[in-house]
């Protein structure tokens, strides 16, 4: 795909309308690389003009705050603000949770000062603005889709409507889970657990999880987060559900209805 970097819009002199920030698992997870191409054709399919910072970008620090390193975190998100604030960015979007939370809540006490949107709020007010427009007989027209709310989208930052917006949006038929909404449950890789070995208990949270979503007869669960899409992509899994049942982002749901 044929992305610009920062840098090679600066060169030639142009300026961005939106940053896109990739995150590690966007960048290097092949599962989450997917969701990350699905977005930047959505993108440019409506006709948004936006660049990634590409070798430039590193983590936000989100995982080694969550799991305890401050220092580690300072040092990596001092570097990631020293290049954006370089760049002059003023809009970023990502399509990771971890991401939108720590840009856009804990960066600006270190100096770092960025309107930050997640992905699904800007796929909503594309769809609204009338810039993306579904197929008449879209694949996804009367399917069974739950959508998954992820921690730091939901609770963390009030952010439950967008998604749901989008999958609307589709004609399809919206199921939700019992535990949902600021009641919903984790997948189980929240705060750093995604890089740790899970402690001692008598079930898997993604397992729980997983479960609760199959029971709503969905064929399809819909999530905001690569986290979430792995942590529950593996409990469907466990449950030798895969065949029946499909982990999917909203862009990449949106992304084969237009």
């Amino acid at each position: 795909m044929n992305v610009p970097t920062m840098a090679e819009m600066v060169a030639n002199g142009e300026t961005p309308e939106i940053l896109f920030w990739v995150g590690c698992a966007g960048s290097f997870d092949q599962r989450a690389q997917k969701i990350t191409k699905a977005f930047a054709t959505i993108l440019n399919h409506a006709g948004i003009k936006f660049a990634i910072l590409g070798k430039e970008e590193a983590c936000t620090g989100d995982p080694a705050r969550r799991a305890g390193n401050e220092f580690l975190f300072q040092m990596t998100a001092y570097n990631n603000i020293q290049i954006l604030n370089g760049y002059e960015v003023k809009k970023i979007v990502t399509a990771c949770p971890h991401c939108f939370n720590i840009l856009k809540n804990e960066y600006p006490e270190l100096g770092g000062n960025y309107e930050v949107i997640h992905h699904t709020q800007l796929l909503q007010q594309l769809i609204d603005e009338g810039k993306v427009k579904m197929k008449e007989e879209g694949s996804f027209k009367g399917k069974k889709i739950t959508y998954h709310d992820s921690c730091y989208l939901g609770r963390s930052n009030n952010i439950y409507e967008a998604p749901r917006k989008v999958l609307e949006a589709l004609d399809a038929d919206l199921v939700e889970m019992k535990r949902c909404r600021s009641n919903g449950l984790c997948c189980g890789a929240g705060g750093a657990q995604m890089f740790k070995e899970e402690e001692k208990g008598d079930r898997y949270v993604n397992v729980e999880r997983s479960n609760e979503a199959i029971n709503t007869g969905a064929q399809i669960i819909a999530a905001a987060c690569p986290f979430c899409n792995t942590m529950l992509t593996d409990g469907v899994k466990n449950k030798e559900k895969d065949t029946e049942v499909q982990v999917m982002d909203v862009a990449e749901i949106l992304a084969a209805s237009i």
